[in-house]
C-alpha cells in the first residue's frame, strides 16, 4: 500500500470517452487501487479538472465530483510547503515545468508519494517515480 498522486490529465482522460489517454488512465488508476494505494489529487489539479465542466454546467461539475469521491481520491490543499517546493522546482527546471505541473510534483514530493501518474510526457527528469501514460494506438 502506497500513495499515488494523480495529475489532472488522468482524471480528465478517464471522464472523456474521446481522450486518447482514457484506457491507459483507467488501467493505471485501477492498478493503484488494486495495490491499495491512497489516491491524492492536488487542489491545483482538481481545479484544472473542473474548468471545462464549469463551462458546460453544474451537472458536468457534479460528474467530476462524484467520480473523485467514488475513487476515492483525497483533495490535497496547496500548503506553504507545497508552494515553496513548486517554486523551487520551477526555478530548477526553468521553462520545462509549468506551474500547474510543478504544484502536482511538489505535492508528491511533500507527501513523499510512491508514484505520480500523468499524461504529460514533457516533464523533465525528476527525483520521484512518475508513470507517464502512453497514447492509445
Amino acid at each position: 500500500m502506497g500513495l499515488t498522486v494523480l495529475d489532472a490529465g488522468v482524471i480528465i482522460a478517464i471522464l472523456d470517452p474521446s481522450d486518447a489517454h482514457r484506457d491507459a488512465a483507467a488501467h493505471a488508476v485501477a492498478a493503484a487501487r488494486q495495490r491499495g494505494d491512497l489516491l491524492v489529487l492536488p487542489a491545483s489539479a482538481y481545479a484544472e479538472c473542473l474548468v471545462s465542466p464549469y463551462r458546460r454546467g453544474p451537472e458536468a461539475v457534479a460528474v467530476v465530483d462524484a467520480f473523485v469521491d467514488a475513487l476515492p481520491a483525497r483533495i490535497e490543499p496547496a500548503s506553504r510547503a507545497i508552494a515553496s517546493t513548486a517554486a523551487e522546482l520551477r526555478a530548477r527546471h526553468a521553462g520545462r515545468l509549468r506551474l500547474p505541473d510543478a504544484l502536482v510534483v511538489a505535492t508528491a514530493v511533500t507527501l513523499r508519494a510512491d508514484l505520480v501518474i500523468t499524461t504529460d510526457a514533457g516533464w523533465p527528469e525528476l527525483r520521484l517515480t512518475v508513470e507517464v501514460l502512453a497514447l492509445a494506438p
